[in-house]
């Protein structure tokens, strides 16, 4: 999706050139959503419902900051779906980054994580979103230790690279006027769309994956590829289906 980034900061004029060039922002005018380079992040707009308000990625501060001191630790239900044990590193590729949430929870409990995003829009806030991350006293260490950002398709990148883990969250329509669903995720998902290639996702994350294969999914959204995992955990709006490849082994 083409998208115009607009800037009305003469001091971040130049930032804003190379974020253009970069991701290919070459519009000058959007009819439903934009691009904002603010002082203080790059955020979407939706421009027919400025009500949605803007969505930016914060690693920092906010429900992220929020849920990685309170949030439970390796007592969630990611963390039991990805199988974190004491004591062994494990290596994740999220093929589905989005807005690197989840990314972040399993590098805030020790993962190192490869966080692969086709959508440049989706890429351009993420990038944003580490690069404020690096900068945080107490957070920036082990963010750039642990979290790095590829712009690939997640088909391509599992085709050429293997880890531990693989976890998918492919974008699902979600249903309509769902109290469930965050006005920030309809923005988000009004810009990057569906992800139609889901269900051969799978299949290539199942090659790559050495350990096991998770994926997320509304509590009513059918398997991915019609596939039945070896165990699903349930939370209150989702599910993490788990596909077992072989144990994890102890430290």
């Amino acid at each position: 999706m083409d998208i115009a980034l607009i800037c009305n900061e003469n001091i971040l004029a130049p930032k804003a050139k190379k974020l253009r060039d970069k991701w290919g922002f070459i519009s000058t005018k959007s009819e439903q959503f934009q691009l904002r380079l603010l002082p203080e992040y790059l955020a979407l707009e939706q421009l027919d419902d400025p009500q949605q308000g803007l969505v930016f990625v914060d690693f920092a501060s906010g429900a992220v900051a929020h849920r990685r001191k309170f949030g439970g630790g390796k007592g969630q239900s990611i963390a039991k779906a990805v199988g974190l044990k004491s004591g062994v590193d494990l290596h994740v590729i999220d093929a589905t980054a989005g807005l690197g949430r989840d990314a972040f929870v399993l590098a805030s409990l020790g993962c190192t994580v490869d966080m692969v995003e086709r959508s440049p829009v989706a890429a351009a806030l993420l990038e944003d979103g580490l690069e404020r991350a690096y900068l945080d006293a107490e957070i920036g260490d082990w963010v750039q230790q642990r979290m790095r950002l590829t712009h690939a398709s997640g088909y391509d990148y599992l085709q050429n690279h293997s880890a531990d883990i693989v976890y998918l969250d492919p974008m699902f329509p979600h249903k309509k006027k769902s109290a469930l669903v965050k006005k920030e995720m309809r923005v988000f998902q009004g810009v990057v769309g569906a992800d139609l290639d889901a269900d051969d996702l799978l299949e290539v994350a199942l090659d790559a994956a050495k350990y096991r294969v998770v994926v997320k999914r509304p509590d009513y959204a059918p398997f991915l590829n019609d596939k039945k995992p070896s165990m699903s955990i349930k939370t209150k709006k989702n599910r993490f289906d788990v596909y077992v490849k072989q144990a994890i082994p102890n430290k």
